[in-house]
């Protein structure tokens, strides 16, 4: 029973990160036009060793540091002497790709949850008997 339930936490593992990854991407979206805002990454580890080992758990957020877009817009409250201010550096084509990518991770780990769930109530149906 010991490999299932590590089959079930990795899993588990797996689900929250991928949900932590749309969550962040999420707010991405939610954020293409906050003058100033940087596009938020995080990058996943696998722990080694223990009782952890092989599941999956993010690492620490970070700022995407590429170059916001300059908007012109002299009418706007933040434009400089020339007319433009700093946008976000969020591509909404790429948020929309690492969304779809997450939720098919999410997916694929909550069909693999699922079928270790299920392999192990049919062991213990055929331990019953």
């Amino acid at each position: 029973m010991n490999d299932f339930s590590n089959a079930l936490s990795i899993a588990a593992s797996g689900l929250k990160a991928q949900s932590t990854r749309l969550l962040h991407t999420s707010e991405n979206i939610a954020n293409t036009d906050t003058p100033g805002y940087r596009r938020k990454t995080v990058a996943f580890q696998t722990m080694m060793g223990g009782d952890n080992a092989g599941q999956v758990e993010t690492g620490r957020v970070r700022l995407d540091q590429s170059d916001l877009k300059k908007i012109y817009d002299p009418s706007h409250p933040l434009a400089d002497d020339t007319g433009t201010y700093d946008g976000s550096n969020v591509d909404l084509v790429i948020e929309i790709a690492d969304a779809r990518e997450a939720q098919r991770s999410y997916e694929a780990n909550l069909k693999m949850f699922d079928q270790t769930r299920q392999m192990s109530s049919s062991l213990l149906d055929l331990l019953r008997r």
